[in-house]
């Protein structure tokens, strides 16, 4: 029983500055873990949202897949892609990963029979 009483009263003298220096470092890990991983990624999932949102008619895009096309329609969701001539493909707007440009939506062609 006595050498139960020793050890309790060995540890107690130190009990704050110990408790302080094992919480520091968790507390710093924490800090530093938020600022080099959680708020660039939280900086970098606004832009991409900022990017779907600003997709409209006539972009030139490249997709996920690495797809290019032009963008020909629009729905809440998902975007109508021109391909080539004669080919569109409906998809979701989250496979968009980047907006080449602004191109202007074709005039209508004329033949050069009149």
């Amino acid at each position: 029983m006595e050498l139960s009483n020793l050890i309790f009263l060995q540890q107690a003298p130190g009990g704050i500055e110990s408790i302080l220096s094992s919480i520091v470092p968790f507390l710093l890990i924490i800090f530093i873990f938020y600022f080099l991983i959680l708020r660039p990624q939280q900086k970098r999932q606004k832009e991409r949202a900022k990017l779907l949102e600003s997709i409209k008619k006539g972009d030139k895009i490249i997709t996920a897949g690495g797809i290019h096309g032009l963008v020909e329609g629009l729905d809440e969701s998902s975007i109508l892609v021109k391909i080539s001539d004669n080919v569109k493909v409906k998809m979701e707007r989250s496979a968009v990963t980047t907006i080449i440009g602004v191109t202007d939506v074709e005039p209508e062609k004329k033949s050069l029979l009149g």
